[in-house]
């Protein structure tokens, strides 16, 4: 396992941590701006707990998963991170809303594909 990927993989688990966290409980200093991000978006603030926390909780602890050796849980984790960010940013790009969250999703977005991209169970396949 690279020191890039084992970087990449903590830095994407505690963001996504944080931010599942702080939508499930609705933190005050998120919420300031989150709130208005999800009216413009259309998207339900009961969605905060699931699908949107929810899914950013699971899918850090799948990325501490693969990290601890599970390598295809840590995989699939990633996938479904990026997939998770893609659908929110069409999410936020089909209403036209590029607030604060939107920016913020590309850099999670990149996290993710960074994770993939490193993904020792995928770059051992390639190389193969």
């Amino acid at each position: 396992m690279s020191t890039a990927y084992v970087v990449t993989a903590l830095v994407t688990t505690a963001a996504n941590t944080f931010s599942g966290f702080a939508a499930m409980t609705r933190l005050k200093p998120i919420m300031r701006t989150l709130g208005p991000a999800l009216e413009r978006a259309g998207v339900p603030e009961s969605w905060l707990v699931f699908p949107i926390g929810a899914l950013k909780a699971v899918g850090a602890l799948g990325l501490v998963l693969g990290l601890l050796g599970v390598p295809l849980i840590g995989t699939a984790a990633a996938a479904g991170l990026i997939l998770y960010f893609v659908c929110a940013l069409y999410t936020h790009l089909r209403v036209s809303d590029f607030s604060p969250q939107f920016f913020l999703a590309i850099g999670f977005l990149g996290l993710a594909v960074a994770t993939l991209a490193l993904d020792p169970a995928l770059v051992l396949n390639v190389a193969s």
